[in-house]
């Protein structure tokens, strides 16, 4: 026998209880009804329930207080506010406070169902036991932190704000969130804002009829549509014009989307998450990106931290990507000299997981495949433009022996040299094989060897390569 849910409703109008009561029992869900604060609070305490829809406005209180009574007794207990028309603040206040998520008056239908049928998800026990972040490598306080804000996030519907340095795993937060949600069958669509065209954005984020413009051939939904009962997630949120970001704005509050050339606005019942590697506050001073946005992106905000602020973390995750890039290639996992383990935990990682993960696909390009050394790490870097102080270049990564006593220029120079030399043997001297090698373009390798004299009598076949491609 299928198991029956109860839900409390807590609303002073008769006639909006009455509607929503008639709508769970269609749901064959079990529903009691409360006109105020202190009659909901005398239910709760009688019977369990698995949703709690409250107003906003009671004649004793604020449904706010019905949230934070709940937070606070009742864990695990959905509740989704139902608001006035228009009133964002008080929407995003109840989310702040905890509520799963919230309904505007006029009440539809069509958003009510997919909320109630996603917060019944939320409390069944297949859902709980679900938790699974385990592609978050690290046991570091910070990431463990991480961890457990992507478990509270997973049982709400509140936008959440992912915030973070490039590479430091914004999108592989925001996966984590949805594929822990109540949301986690239906799909997770990722789209970075800044690569669509300003004159199509529209049209990709709402879709657009047939005939609507030149080129549009047939009905075709947009981003909204495509992650409906999922979530959507905004990367690069900052670099959205501002004429956009009004659309995104009323989409996100009434929950509703208008096809360009369409007369209609349609429900859509999609979480958003966004991110972004700047700084939004600044943005807002500066009059690029709206305020009121600002405040419904960023209900709840989830800092991811920089690699560098986990220093304990890099030595797993070296391992874990190693493993990882061997997998996909094929190849045994060679072993990292105890240097080049030293050089990767020195190294400051302005780039993050994604510099680190960048260094090792570099490495096992270069090594002997037994063997990752230092060397093979700094094969293809970016060499710093002009000598640094020492400091500089241990964060660079650029360390010299302690028992070598010369500069570093010459350091750097020398480690250029056996780079240039290891990557022209693997190609058998083919030099533009080795430029792409080091990750460099065939004149800057010619002009490097040149530099670093080891052209020697070589530049007629020099030329004549850089001819033949």
């Amino acid at each position: 026998m299928a198991q029956q849910f109860n839900c409390l409703v807590v609303d002073d109008e008769t006639d909006i209880r009455e509607l929503v009561t008639l709508t769970l029992e269609r749901m064959d869900i079990r529903a009691d009804s409360a006109g105020n604060v202190e009659e909901a609070k005398a239910l709760l305490a009688q019977r369990s329930y698995d949703l709690c829809l409250t107003d906003m406005r009671l004649p004793d209180g604020l449904g706010l207080e019905l949230v934070e009574h709940i937070s606070a007794n009742y864990n695990g207990l959905p509740v989704a506010v139902i608001t006035a028309y228009g009133s964002a603040e008080n929407a995003v206040s109840a989310l702040k406070a905890g509520a799963f998520d919230y309904l505007t008056k006029p009440i539809s239908l069509k958003q009510l169902r997919p909320l109630v049928e996603s917060a019944l998800k939320l409390s069944s026990s297949d859902v709980k036991d679900t938790k699974n972040t385990i592609d978050l490598i690290g046991n570091s306080p910070a990431m463990g932190a991480v961890r457990i804000m992507i478990e509270k996030l997973a049982r709400s519907q509140a936008p959440v704000y992912v915030s973070g340095e490039s590479g430091s795993g914004k999108e592989l937060a925001a996966r984590l969130i949805h594929s822990n949600s109540s949301r986690r069958d239906k799909a997770f669509i990722a789209v970075n804002c800044g690569a669509i065209p300003e004159n199509l954005m529209e049209s990709e984020f709402f879709g657009y009829k047939k005939g609507a413009f030149t080129g549009a051939a047939q009905d075709t939904i947009g981003l909204f549509q495509a992650a409906s009962g999922g979530t959507l997630f905004l990367d690069e949120v900052a670099d959205l014009p501002l004429a956009m970001q009004v659309k995104l704005l009323r989409a996100i509050q009434e929950k509703k989307v208008r096809t360009v050339g369409g007369t209609a606005e349609e429900a859509v019942d999609v979480r958003i998450i966004s991110a972004t590697h700047k700084n939004l506050s600044i943005l807002m001073e500066q009059g690029l990106f709206r305020q009121d946005l600002y405040y419904r992106l960023n209900v709840i905000q989830l800092k991811m931290p920089a690699l560098r602020e986990r220093p304990e973390d890099i030595p797993e995750l070296t391992q874990k990507l190693l493993s990882k890039l061997c997998s996909a290639q094929s190849i045994s996992m060679p072993k990292l000299e105890e240097a080049a383990a030293t050089l990767i935990a020195e190294r400051h990682f302005a780039g993050n997981v994604r510099e680190l993960e960048n260094m090792l696909e570099r490495a096992l390009a270069m090594c002997d495949g037994q063997t990752i050394t230092s060397d093979d790490l700094l094969l293809g870097a970016e060499a710093p433009a002009k000598p640094v102080n020492k400091s500089d270049a241990e964060q660079l990564g650029f360390v010299p022996s302690r028992n070598l006593e010369i500069g570093l220029p010459e350091y750097l120079e020398d480690i250029e040299k056996r780079a240039i030399l290891k990557a022209l043997e693997k190609t058998n001297n083919n030099k533009t094989a080795a430029a792409k090698l080091l990750g460099v373009s065939f004149r800057t390798l010619r002009y490097r060897l040149t530099k670093l004299g080891l052209a020697k009598d070589e530049d007629g076949d020099l030329e004549d390569e850089e001819v033949n491609n």
